[in-house]
């Protein structure tokens, strides 16, 4: 049954027309498809199943990095996909294409920055990789100068170690146009310095790999960098680092003295959309993995966030601040993951159902004193015609009295709690004011039709 409207006559609202109704109609519309995108947006899933990873070639060293991430992953129902790569250089360009499917993959330091890839962030380095130049000859070499006119392998195109060689050689004068410089798979490199086919090349690579420890007990030479402090100036991107004296053999004291090298240093990075979750979850796994000691740092040196290349991700610095995120050092990771996807959702309709109930009680009251104030407006413009009609005919006179008695009529039948009885009665005082007024005019009209006595 239609609400009767109130029977308000000055302030009384014209009824709904169908142009307002359809732009009303239109606008909630609106709202509704918002709120619905909104929540979509907040209900897609928060991590994938899978990572794609581009790693090194296979077999190598960011291969099998890979491959031991892959088995990590795993528990935590994260699916590594590997793809095989020339090494550093592909990595990185395929990384930095904003559209390509690649989201992790391990980069040496010097192949790129952050200028020319905004869109990559370092998750952690996660080892160095030191630079061996393994020389053949009678002389002794510690400058890198003092190989003008050899023939050096540098390694291959597109690895990092053939981005380093090349910058370190030029730097100290060395070139194709005075040496003779080849591009050679560390294997073949090794095979042609031992049949002395080359005098030096270049390798990269951790002391226990099969191909550095076949070098470091072959009798080749390996190089002191006698200029390391000033080299690391020159490049940032390089560490200096010493081999130990006995290191490879304490019987036969190989090497015979320290011996200073160079050292890139090897990077897990993500493109900037990865989400958190999995951020957290690689870190984990590269704790787990690069946390060993070696003859070059202590347990627990890596994996860290030493390294400038590119922007270091919030979860790496949160994570070396305090650890993981609360709920995923105590659940299982697709459990917290749950609950803060959860939490995410709930957590604006937390705050509006706050500010809800903080307004409630200032809404309920305006809603009550509403009820009062539509007659005030009400009675406000009756007493302003009143004063305002100097000479008001009788049914003027009889329309001002019936429209005061409807409203006490009405006042009367106001449904309204307790407490603000007092309001209620400030009406009716109101009402009562008014309809002295209408009186006086009616009595002032009275005085002026009667006629003057005779005297």
């Amino acid at each position: 049954m239609p609400k009767t409207p109130l029977p308000l006559h000055r302030i009384q609202k014209p009824p709904m027309t169908p142009q307002r109704l359809r732009r009303l109609m239109l606008i909630g519309s609106l709202v509704l498809l918002a709120v619905c995108w909104i929540v979509l947006a907040m209900l897609k899933p928060a991590t994938q199943g899978k990572i794609v990873m581009t790693a090194g070639a296979e077999g190598g060293i960011y291969h099998n990095y890979a491959q031991r991430y892959a088995e990590i992953l795993k528990r935590d129902g994260i699916t590594l996909d590997i793809r095989t790569s020339s090494g550093s250089v592909e990595n990185f360009q395929r990384l930095r294409e904003d559209d390509s499917e690649f989201q992790v993959g391990f980069i040496q330091s010097g192949t790129g920055n952050s200028e020319q890839a905004p869109g990559i962030q370092t998750i952690a380095a996660i080892s160095y990789e030191p630079i061996w130049v393994f020389y053949q000859g009678n002389a002794t070499y510690d400058r890198l100068s003092q190989l003008r006119g050899k023939r050096i392998s540098l390694g291959l195109p597109g690895s990092g170690l053939r981005i380093v060689a090349n910058d370190l050689l030029t730097e100290n004068g060395i070139t194709t146009n005075n040496s003779t410089l080849e591009e050679l798979a560390g294997n073949n490199a090794y095979e042609q310095l031992l049949n002395n086919k080359i005098d030096a090349a270049f390798f990269i690579g951790r002391a226990d790999s099969q191909l550095i420890h076949t070098l470091l007990n072959s009798g080749i030479k390996l190089m002191s960098f006698s200029q390391a402090d000033a080299l690391v100036q020159k490049f940032p991107s390089l560490s200096k680092i010493t081999y130990p004296r006995g290191a490879t053999s304490l019987i036969n004291d190989l090497p015979s003295h320290d011996v200073t090298l160079l050292a890139a240093t090897a990077m897990l990075v993500s493109k900037e959309s990865l989400h958190p979750a999995l951020a957290y979850l690689l870190l984990d796994a590269a704790n787990v993995i690069h946390n060993a000691p070696d003859f070059f740092t202590p347990r627990n040196y890596f994996p860290n966030q030493n390294i400038e290349d590119f922007n270091i991700s919030d979860e790496t610095r949160r994570y070396f601040k305090s650890g993981r995120p609360f709920l995923q050092r105590y659940l299982p990771f697709w459990l917290a993951n749950f609950i803060e996807r959860r939490f995410t959702i709930l957590l604006p309709f937390i705050a509006v159902l706050f500010g809800l109930i903080q307004a409630v009680p200032r809404i309920y009251e305006a809603s009550m004193k509403k009820r009062l104030v539509v007659w005030y407006k009400e009675i406000h413009l009756l007493e302003e015609e009143i004063w305002n009609t100097h000479d008001p005919s009788d049914e003027k006179l009889a329309e001002w009295h019936a429209e005061i008695e409807e409203i006490d009529a009405n006042a009367n039948q106001i449904d309204i709690p307790q407490r603000y009885y007092g309001d209620v009665y400030a009406l009716k005082q109101a009402i009562r004011v008014v309809r002295d007024r209408v009186s006086e005019a009616a009595n002032q009209r009275t005085i002026t039709m009667t006629p003057a006595s005779p005297l």
